[in-house]
């Protein structure tokens, strides 16, 4: 059986000399989810009401009941890509495998890459194509040849492909996708490729899912529309720096960067519902990471913006853009688990997850979620 770990204690430069942040507890196996609920909108929902204490327990298709007209959702509209590629080193038959994290110039990928040895400049690797139904005949259309061309400052590597395209359809092509380990050990499945997608998705940029927008379904968003609830999209590309553990001190761990933007359209319909004193409840802690990394170039307020989000929100941080949140439960040691507690105090997020895993609520990509409400 497993248990809350109580808040650790943690030195907090940030805001009071000695802060008690939820950063540990123990999960039975039982709680990881493995497949994503039908439909989307019958996960379940664990409501920490504005009193900032009382729980209710509901599924997200209730979710209008909490919400009021003039309140806005802001959602994360990336789209994920088939980011992880398999297959064998030329010369030496080992296995390799490689997560695209971005592209890095002069037609070069940077990519976090695990194979055998240590391979140098010009060593080449077939990524080999996921059997998606049709049989591929020709060799250009199995295998992507990959070269090393060095590494970055991380010591991530820096490979170019040797066939001409687009980075999103040449992974679209021979790409499979980066579930994460605690799902079926990243094993894709028929059907993955379009659950593990927002209804939403747009522009390709993303090595994994903006995990609270999965729950959205058509008839819900209607649904919230003639509530009077308005709706916006911003843009984060989320890589894999947003799930490094922690594994010092949490509070000089930093988040990679990611790009994002926001557009002068969704800036202006923030600004709007700030002056009317409406609610702005961001979907997803990528959501808040761009508006709250926007907001800094702007004041009070906020305006189109589009660049590197680079914000690490911890407990102790001020939020500028939004009041309320609708996100998924996270993982031990993660920034994920510091910008939720950011915005419910640090005793409160433990007693959630404690009530959570004690219910059999569903935990992480595939999981449940909970809904922030903003303090009365």
């Amino acid at each position: 059986m497993g248990q809350i770990v109580p808040v650790i204690r943690v030195q907090n430069p940030q805001s009071n000399p000695a802060a008690e942040w939820f950063v540990d507890y123990d999960l039975p196996a039982r709680n990881i989810a493995q497949h994503a609920v039908e439909p989307r909108d019958a996960a379940g929902l664990l409501v920490l009401d504005g009193d900032g204490k009382t729980l209710h327990h509901q599924k997200i298709w209730d979710l209008p009941t909490w919400l009021v007209p003039g309140d806005l959702l802001v959602f994360n509209d990336t789209k994920v890509l088939p980011a992880r590629l398999l297959g064998t080193r030329e010369g030496t038959g080992g296995a390799f495998e490689m997560l695209f994290v971005r592209q890095a110039g002069d037609g070069n990928w940077e990519v976090m890459a695990q194979t055998g040895g240590k391979p140098g400049p010009g060593s080449r690797f077939l990524a080999k194509a996921p059997q998606m139904g049709t049989p591929r005949n020709r060799p250009e259309d199995s295998l992507l040849a990959l070269t090393l061309i060095g590494r970055t400052e991380k010591r991530r590597w820096l490979v170019r492909p040797e066939t001409d395209g687009d980075f999103a359809d040449l992974l679209n092509r021979f790409g499979h996708l980066p579930l994460p380990p605690y799902i079926r050990a990243g094993r894709e499945e028929p059907g993955d490729r379009k659950r593990y997608q927002t209804l939403f998705a747009g522009p390709p940029g993303s090595v994994a899912a903006p995990t609270a927008g999965l729950h959205f379904t058509q008839d819900l968003l209607d649904r919230l529309g003639q509530k009077g609830v308005e709706l916006a999209r911003v843009t984060l590309h989320v890589g894999p720096g947003t799930f490094q553990t922690i594994k010092g001190d949490p509070s000089t761990h930093e988040v990679e960067s990611e790009w994002g933007e926001v557009s002068k359209e969704v800036a202006q319909k923030i600004s709007d519902c700030q002056q009317k004193g409406g609610r702005i409840i961001a979907v997803g802690t990528t959501t808040t990471r761009v508006l709250e990394s926007a907001s800094r170039n702007w004041g009070t307020t906020i305006g189109p913006w589009q660049g590197e989000a680079d914000l690490t929100i911890r407990p102790g941080y001020a939020f500028r853009v939004i009041q309320g949140l609708v996100t998924n439960f996270h993982l031990p040691r993660s920034s994920l688990l510091l910008l939720t507690q950011a915005l419910t105090g640090s005793q409160r997020l433990a007693f959630a997850y404690g009530e959570a895993v004690r219910l059999g609520y569903r935990f992480y990509s595939y999981g449940d979620a909970m809904l922030i409400l903003p303090r009365k």
